[in-house]
């Protein structure tokens, strides 16, 4: 069965990163379909703690570090936008966010992860701050006597996923645009004289150009054009509380309040391939860690948890190229879903649609591990940095 309608570009995978690329390019009047494995699928945007992150995010790597705070600057335009489009709030707030610190050592480990970041920036800046103990309590009046201090960045927000995910799915359908569910991809194929053709669920699709944004399905699409994308999966687990009075203004780093009064705790980094359960232990740490930070917590009820994998490449910076030898043919993997999704919609899309990805993202093309020696696979340490 071939597919009836004429597409400009087929977008592979529906969650944050595919979906909000889809709706950046249907703002440029292009004709889209998105090809989405749909609820079974690994996938964190449904499983995402919710922040929109800058600090602590590309150190050792600028041109990152540069993404995510263009992206962090965009997404109150690109908010505003998606909620005037759908009639849909996607719970958007942007008053700074806090990293904690539990110990001296923490302490220490965060301050030298600050210095670091205002060395690699240099004259471009970098707006993040260390707080001693005082100015923490005054931010947040519930933070117990472990708390020794914190990192501070007035670029930090905090959105809703689930809102986000659907009112971008609804921006897509309501411009007329095709969102298909339950399409999981069989095969995708360069054709001889350009385009692509894509077969999901038993139909033909075809266009011009291609998005690989299908998350850790874009290992094995790569791979149908001759790409190898060092991707993996690494699970964090979240706890949900029951709704409480408002007590959080700000996000912080394993603690959020969302706008329906529930609190998130969370997140682990584990190393446990595509198992996506979660663990008593793991839970437990989670929860020992908030009620630690913040005795008022001890006596919430729990109501939900669960397991989200992560997409991560070997340095956990995101990668973005036009496959070399099928031009059309755009890849964006990443972790950062919700930060990144301003800069997907309002800047990648346009790349796309212009068919040339800029100098700036050049250091974030796959070409980077080439020279890396294995060692370079294993999981950086980042206990206490946003994600």
């Amino acid at each position: 069965m071939t597919a009836g309608r004429d597409y400009d570009v087929l977008v592979l995978g529906g969650g944050l990163v595919g979906a909000a690329i889809a709706h950046g390019l249907t703002r440029r009047k292009l004709r889209v379909a998105v090809l989405d494995e749909g609820d079974l699928a690994f996938r964190a945007s449904r499983g995402n703690f919710g922040l929109v992150w800058v600090q602590g995010k590309g150190r050792g790597m600028p041109a990152y570090a540069d993404w995510a705070r263009l992206s962090a600057d965009l997404w109150p335009e690109f908010s505003a936008e998606l909620e005037a489009i759908t009639g849909q709030p996607v719970y958007y707030r942007k008053p700074g966010g806090l990293a904690l610190c539990l110990s001296e050592s923490e302490m220490e480990e965060r301050a030298t992860l600050i210095r670091g970041m205002h060395n690699q920036q240099g004259p471009k800046g970098y707006d993040c701050q260390m707080l001693d103990r005082k100015a923490v309590r005054e931010m947040l009046p519930q933070a117990g006597p472990a708390v020794v201090g914190a990192s501070y960045c007035p670029h930090d927000g905090h959105t809703s996923p689930l809102h986000l995910l659907r009112a971008l799915h609804t921006a897509i359908t309501q411009a007329g645009n095709d969102y298909l569910p339950e399409h999981r991809i069989e095969q995708l194929e360069g054709l001889a004289g350009g385009g692509f053709r894509v077969v999901a669920a038993g139909k033909t699709f075809a266009a011009p150009k291609v998005v690989l944004a299908a998350g850790l399905g874009n290992p094995g699409l790569g791979r149908q054009l001759g790409l190898n994308l060092p991707i993996r999966p690494q699970r964090g687990q979240i706890l949900v509380t029951e709704r409480l009075p408002a007590m959080f203004h700000y996000p912080i780093n394993g603690v959020r309040q969302t706008a329906e009064g529930s609190i998130m705790l969370g997140s682990s980094q584990e190393e446990v391939g595509f198992n996506n359960s979660t663990s008593v232990d793991v839970l437990s740490r989670i929860a020992s860690r908030a009620v630690r930070a913040f005795p008022v917590l001890a006596g919430a009820n729990l109501v939900r948890t669960w397991g989200a994998l992560r997409v991560l490449a070997p340095d956990e910076f995101p990668i973005y190229l036009e496959a070399p030898d099928y031009p059309g043919a755009f890849i964006a993997t990443c972790h950062s879903g919700v930060s990144l999704a301003g800069a997907h919609a309002l800047r990648y899309a346009s790349y796309v649609a212009e068919g040339r990805l800029p100098a700036e993202l050049a250091p974030l093309h796959v070409r980077r591990f080439d020279v890396q020696t294995a060692a370079r696979t294993e999981p950086r340490a980042h206990r206490i940095s946003g994600r």
